[in-house]
């Protein structure tokens, strides 16, 4: 009877496997990384590469948000998107683009971070523009409430929400919880079910005190984990110094298959460098997912402008990829580990660089960086997924405490368990949800320049810039934070 169980239950777990496999080789392998490529050269090109004119400008208006006197900063903000992007894709997963796509993934994980960026700006102004107050008084936004209120599309930011808090917050949590007790055990023998318990208590601790107090907490630990990671990638490349220059001209080389030009399979070489640098940088910085607008639309900008949270949106994908995705490279290829027979695999690789670089001690420091990226990518998950159970509800607190013990029941289920389907599951619902991201963002981009224009343009006369909704016919009718809707005059009876 046991040996039947086992086996109908094998059976729908590969069945499932199947399937879920096949939605997310379509989703990721094709569909996905031709829209998410196209529309961040089509928002580069119609912005005119703002990404690059307003760079400084960018860094200048994340330093003047960092103290407000009510609601959450634009750094606050800033810190919280970092917490979720910045995980452990930040190392293992460019291990496993070089492992796979060689150095030359590294050079189109740049390009498609730099094109990334101009999407972030987008998909964060409009959460800016069609953000609203919940019953707390704390600004809720993000694709779904553009879908709702821009496209008034319920049903289309109902499904949007549904598999964001499917993949954020619920099974992401999971894997992260997972990666935490995992690496542990391995690396000290530390029960995982012990480990569990306290991952749950320190994240209850969090999500428990809401957006505000995992805002505050991200914005005391994610500047201490980024600095003290590229530190210890700045100690490797000075070590390493002289082959800098080589490793640099390397990634440009393979690329475009010039190194690989002599013996043949250029064509082959190209696209594995592409498909793999591609796919790990956009999972990595999760420009056009919609994912980092939710927490976008919660900040209260400075200077009182959408835009504003655009420009802070878009240094998050620089730093998430450009940044610290590239010290992670620069570690792995400057200690020449992918050269040796033993190499290791994922985030061992990592490990095994940092191990021959500077000694064993390193696997402590690779296990607090590891607790850290992923700790934090929980809390901020779950303020995602808050954000769009609240949509669910109409801005109401109503089902949020038993979501808190769910998402807490997941994260202690993943720091015990494993299941791979689980795991492919959410990469469908995340590919489902940028999906339906970028149609929207496509149908309200004519907005959303209108919008970057119009601070643009303040700037360049010199003027702080403020948001005017009566330059915006097309709000008229909407109801929201930068200017409720007032109600209708009625006339009495004469």
């Amino acid at each position: 009877m046991n040996v039947a169980n086992e086996s109908w239950l094998d059976a729908l777990n590969n069945g499932l496997m199947s399937i879920i496999g096949t939605i997310n080789g379509l989703l990721w392998g094709q569909v996905l990384i031709y829209l998410l490529v196209g529309v961040g050269i089509y928002f580069t090109l119609r912005l005119g590469f703002i990404q690059i004119r307003q760079f400084r400008h960018a860094i200048y208006v994340l330093k003047s948000g960092k103290n407000i006197e009510n609601g959450l900063s634009s750094y606050q903000v800033f810190c919280t998107s970092m917490a979720a992007r910045v995980g452990t894709g930040n190392m293992a997963g460019v291990a496993v683009a070089l492992a796979a796509g060689g150095p030359g993934a590294i050079f189109w994980m740049w390009l498609i971070a730099l094109f990334g960026m101009s999407t972030a700006f987008v998909e964060s102004t409009l959460a800016q523009v069609y953000k609203v107050k919940d019953v707390d008084g704390q600004y809720r936004g993000g694709p779904a409430y553009y879908m709702e209120k821009g496209l008034g599309q319920r049903w289309m930011g109902s499904l949007f929400s549904v598999f964001l808090i499917i993949a954020f917050g619920l099974v992401f949590n999971a894997v992260q919880a997972n990666t935490i007790t995992d690496a542990l055990n391995h690396s000290f023998g530390f029960d995982e079910t012990i480990m569990g318990v306290i991952i749950v208590a320190a994240s209850a601790f969090f999500i428990m005190g809401g957006l505000r107090k995992i805002a505050q907490a991200s914005a005391r630990i994610v500047p201490v984990m980024a600095i003290s990671y590229l530190a210890i990638a700045m100690v490797v490349v000075v070590m390493n110094i002289s082959e800098l220059p080589a490793a640099l001209a390397l990634i440009v080389k393979s690329a475009f298959g010039w190194q690989e030009a002599a013996a043949g399979g250029v064509a082959y070489t190209i696209a594995q460098a592409m498909q793999s640098g591609i796919a790990r940088g956009l999972f990595s910085n999760e420009a056009g997912m919609g994912s980092a607008a939710n927490v976008a639309a919660s900040a209260t900008p400075n200077p009182n402008h959408p835009a504003s949270q655009g420009f802070v949106q878009m240094l998050g994908v620089f730093a998430d990829t450009i940044v610290i995705c590239t010290a992670s490279a620069a570690m792995i290829m400057l200690s020449g580990v992918m050269d040796q027979p033993d190499a290791a695999s994922g985030i061992g690789l990592l490990q095994q660089a940092l191990t021959n670089e500077l000694g064993s001690w390193t696997a402590y420091f690779m296990a607090a960086a590891i607790i850290l990226f992923c700790f934090t990518s929980i809390i901020a998950n779950y303020s995602y997924a808050e954000t769009n159970i609240m949509f669910l509800n109409g801005n109401t607190r109503k089902g949020l405490f038993a979501f808190r013990l769910l998402v807490l029941a997941m994260v202690m289920f993943g720091s015990i368990t494993s299941l791979p389907v689980v795991w492919s599951l959410a990469d469908a619902s995340m590919g489902m949800m940028a999906l339906i991201n970028i149609v929207a963002l496509l149908l309200l981009s004519k907005l959303a320049f209108k919008v970057i224009k119009d601070y643009e343009v303040q700037i360049k006369a010199g003027k702080t810039p403020v948001f005017d909704r009566s330059k915006f016919p097309e709000l008229d009718e909407l109801d929201g934070a930068w200017h409720p809707k007032e109600p209708k005059t009625v006339k009495a009876n004469s």
